[in-house]
């Protein structure tokens, strides 16, 4: 396989949520697809061919952390990201555009709570119509990180699905600053697709819809994003201050997002959040939101969360969940995993991150199967 390809095998006659396939040269991604975050080309706590025995035909890896550490060049020589980190299934790379966001205004759990509104740091040098400047986390070297570059390293690292460029403003801003935001952004998507068009490697471009909270800029986006040709499509930006802005952005914008595409929703995994989002026709997404949660002890089951720092796991030898056929659940019980944690033992985050990741590929073989009964 050596082309990218889009197929719908089922639309839900209950909802606008849907059954495809995505084919890339490292194999099919059947959707709806939980896609976990290997920011450092890792999935954290879990190895990659680990993580080869989920499924999980996706990950996520983050062009802004690889260009500082190991750096272009050593991913490239080690014949790109697949080979570097052993991975055979599809891998999609952000462009770095988010760590504009979060450097320079806040982190988007500042954002959720009313808090990101401080001016750029000086970890972000500079954002202007060539691009941004950083400084690097590693030594403080200056880093420029324009939309031809950002192609240039994600070409380098080998990656299925590459995204542009793109700025994210914050929450808390004006109309006008969102709108000249909104154009700046389309400019950049334009560069990175002109400089991925140059030689496209059997890679795929994603666009990133753009606009905040407001719907007529999401719907200005899509309708300037639609007619160049990209791949698919993701949805980034501000998704709003709660659960609900949320779902009132995609009421408004999914149905002007092309249904022909792939649709993507950037850096959203929470368990609450799936079936909505789901249900309103998104076909990927992706978090670190499971892996986060094992290393603080909480646990997905079927009937809830678990803390296993609770006391009331202490004496538990059962499985934390006996439905659960991860290797976590097979080999372990709940009161291990609890010693596990209160002994501070570094197994506890892999075991728990197991168990969270074949929850959320479980989750979505159940899903796929629920609309393509049209129970959902």
């Amino acid at each position: 396989m050596n082309q990218f390809k889009f197929e719908v095998v089922h639309q839900s006659r209950k909802s606008n949520a849907r059954a495809c396939k995505i084919y890339t040269p490292h194999g099919i991604i059947d959707t709806p697809c939980f896609v976990p975050v290997g920011t450092n080309a890792a999935v954290k706590a879990v190895d990659s061919a680990f993580v080869e025995n989920f499924n999980l035909p996706l990950i996520f890896c983050n062009t802004y952390h690889l260009i500082i550490q190991p750096g272009t060049t050593v991913v490239e020589q080690a014949g790109g990201l697949h080979q570097f980190m052993n991975r055979n299934k599809p891998i999609i790379t952000d462009s770095g555009g988010f760590q504009v966001f979060s450097l320079a205004y806040g982190s988007v759990y500042d954002e959720l709570k009313s808090r990101g509104t401080k001016k750029l740091t000086n970890t972000v040098v500079k954002i202007n119509e060539d691009g941004v400047v950083f400084r690097s986390y590693k030594d403080g070297a200056l880093i420029k990180l324009t939309p031809e570059s950002s192609v240039q390293a994600q070409k380098a690292f080998g990656a299925d699905i590459i995204i542009p460029l793109d700025e994210l403003p914050p929450y808390h801003t004006t109309y006008e600053k969102l709108n000249e935001s909104l154009e700046r952004t389309h400019r950049w998507e334009k560069r990175s697709l002109d400089e991925h068009r140059k030689n496209s490697k059997n890679q795929a471009m994603f666009a990133v819809i753009h606009g905040g909270i407001d719907h007529e800029l999401r719907k200005k986006s899509v309708e300037y994003l639609a007619h160049l040709p990209f791949d698919g499509f993701c949805i980034g930006g501000s998704l709003g201050k709660n659960f609900d802005e949320m779902l009132c952005l995609l009421d408004n914008l999914m149905p002007h997002v092309p249904e022909y595409s792939p649709r993507h929703l950037l850096g959203i995994g929470e368990i609450k959040s799936i079936e909505p989002i789901i249900t309103r026709g998104i076909d990927t997404f992706d978090s670190s939101y499971p892996t986060r949660c094992a290393r603080h002890g909480l646990l997905f089951t079927n009937t809830g969360s678990v803390k296993l720092l609770n006391a009331k796991y202490k004496n538990n030898f059962e499985p934390i969940d006996a439905q659960c056929n991860c290797y976590t659940c097979k080999n372990y019980t709940a009161a291990y995993l609890h010693h596990l944690f209160k002994a501070h033992e570094l197994s506890a985050y892999t075991l728990a991150s197991i168990h969270n990741l074949a929850f959320m590929a479980n989750r979505m073989v159940w899903y796929r199967q629920q609309i393509l009964d049209d129970m959902v």
